[in-house]
């Protein structure tokens, strides 16, 4: 195909098909590989990224933040998903417990959720008043350009976006699976009910808050696959990393087994062999 596309198997809709596994676990085996080399140029560098992830409910921010964490060091990609404010916070400046979390020199910062929680769910749910909400509309893009931006931060925002049937569709596969009830709360519950309530906040957050120094970046994600390969991709082009040479270590030469020593621990009690 033309420009490197790949070509797909579409609908009679003209909607692609959902991604297999196998092709995406290929293609993400490549981006990974990708994610540690800008991993090295950040350290080499002593750069500063810091990534906010935004999105609907179930749209999967989660989803894509574990893939990128999943072969890269923890001391360098830093996922923060902070709690519900404790009531010291609550009376701080708003935006004074994020920027507690901003990259220091080599580090990349992944923010599960972020300061737009006052413009989505504080603003819906009715948290915040009405002034605290436009006042953070009017702050927040002069926070980004002072704070990160025009401090040698390089920011990136992304809002991931799934459609009301996919959403309800997720939920209900959430409510069907064990191991994923964790995820449930009643808020969640109630980003379903008020769909259009949160389509408005989100429509006005972005308008006022998509700015040249940190533009919004929104990545259709019905089909999860697609979107965090497509999220991934575009955080590595829009970062001017290069490939640093790495000093590997060589594996020495093991020292010679002293007289009478055992390889045997001696003590602790082993676990049983279930497998």
């Amino acid at each position: 195909m033309k420009n490197g596309q790949r070509k797909h198997l579409t609908d009679a809709t003209g909607v692609l098909d959902k991604m297999g596994r196998k092709e995406f676990e290929k293609e993400l085996a490549k981006l990974q590989l990708e994610l540690v080399r800008l991993q090295t140029w950040v350290r080499a560098k002593s750069a500063r990224v810091m990534v906010v992830f935004e999105g609907r409910d179930t749209a999967g921010k989660g989803g894509v933040i574990s893939r990128i964490t999943a072969r890269t060091s923890p001391r360098v990609y830093r996922h923060v998903a902070l709690p519900a404010p404790s009531d010291r916070e609550k009376t701080q400046l708003y935006i004074q417990r994020y920027v507690a979390h901003f990259p220091a020199a080599g580090e990349i910062i992944l923010f599960d959720r972020s300061w737009y929680n006052r413009a989505g769910v504080e603003r819906v749910m009715g948290f915040c008043s009405d002034d605290e909400y436009e006042r953070f509309l009017k702050l927040a893009p002069a926070v980004e350009r002072e704070l990160a931006v025009n401090n040698g931060i390089i920011l990136r925002k992304y809002f991931l976006d799934v459609s009301q049937d996919e959403q309800r569709r997720r939920f209900e596969a959430r409510i069907n699976n064990p191991a994923k009830h964790w995820k449930l709360s009643p808020m969640d519950v109630e980003s379903v009910r008020r769909w259009w309530d949160y389509t408005e906040a989100y429509q006005r957050m972005i308008k006022a808050t998509h700015t040249p120094e940190a533009p919004w970046h929104i990545v259709p994600a019905d089909d999860k696959r697609r979107a965090r390969l497509n999220l991934i991709r575009h955080l590595l082009d829009s970062i001017p990393y290069k490939k640093v040479k790495v000093d590997l270590p060589k594996i020495p030469k093991a020292q010679s087994r002293p007289k009478g020593a055992t390889a045997d621990l001696g003590a602790g009690q082993p676990i049983g062999s279930h497998y």
